[in-house]
């Protein structure tokens, strides 16, 4: 008897967690969001592209500004240093090349930050955009009885019914009235501490 009870008892052991693994995964109830749409046409999105676009304009006409005296400048060495026919440069004229280059190293230093605040900016707003949608993706599903959302790329065929791209426009017009347009600042690294 007690041999028996222990049997059942391992048998029971082994048998229970299986079972409970064999459960059934419920029925797929996809929805389908064309997010190009969605990115494009949201106000507030339609708004940052607009001042990112201003952003880039101004950073390439800042660039413009710095480079065209130095276009000058390095033209106007160029013409001394062909005079010289070969002859190696005076002490005045490789102070000139000297400075020249600094100032140009300067000022692809200085379009090198510019340009990396405009794709900082970008990415920022991508976030943004981002953040927002996850919690919505999460309504709308719930609220349409879906259980997995795909995006419309991804797709081969669909019924109209299963798109709920208005839906996550609608809500993100709701959610995100604005977007901020310029990244923070990254903080500063951090100095070595001395002993």
């Amino acid at each position: 008897m007690k041999t028996l009870l222990i049997s059942a008892a391992f048998a029971a052991a082994v048998i229970a967690p299986s079972a409970a693994s064999a459960q059934a995964i419920p029925a797929a109830v996809v929805a389908v969001v064309d997010l190009d749409r969605v990115t494009s046409q949201c106000n507030a999105c339609k708004t940052a592209k607009a001042a990112l676009t201003s952003q880039v304009a101004a950073e390439e006409s800042r660039e413009k500004a710095l480079l065209a005296p130095l276009k000058t400048e390095q033209e106007s060495i160029q013409g001394a240093v062909d005079a010289l026919k070969g002859k190696e440069p005076d002490a005045a004229l490789q102070g000139r090349i000297k400075a020249f280059q600094t100032k140009y190293q300067q000022a692809q230093e200085s379009a090198g930050r510019g340009r990396a605040q405009l794709q900082a900016n970008a990415a920022f707003v991508q976030k943004q955009v981002q953040d927002k949608l996850g919690p919505i993706y999460q309504q709308v599903m719930q609220r349409r009885g879906a259980n997995v959302m795909v995006e419309l790329g991804a797709t081969l065929a669909m019924a109209a019914n299963v798109d709920v791209t208005n839906d996550v426009l609608n809500a993100l017009n709701t959610s995100m009235p604005t977007i901020a347009t310029v990244a923070p600042a990254a903080p500063a690294p951090k100095q070595p501490q001395g002993r």
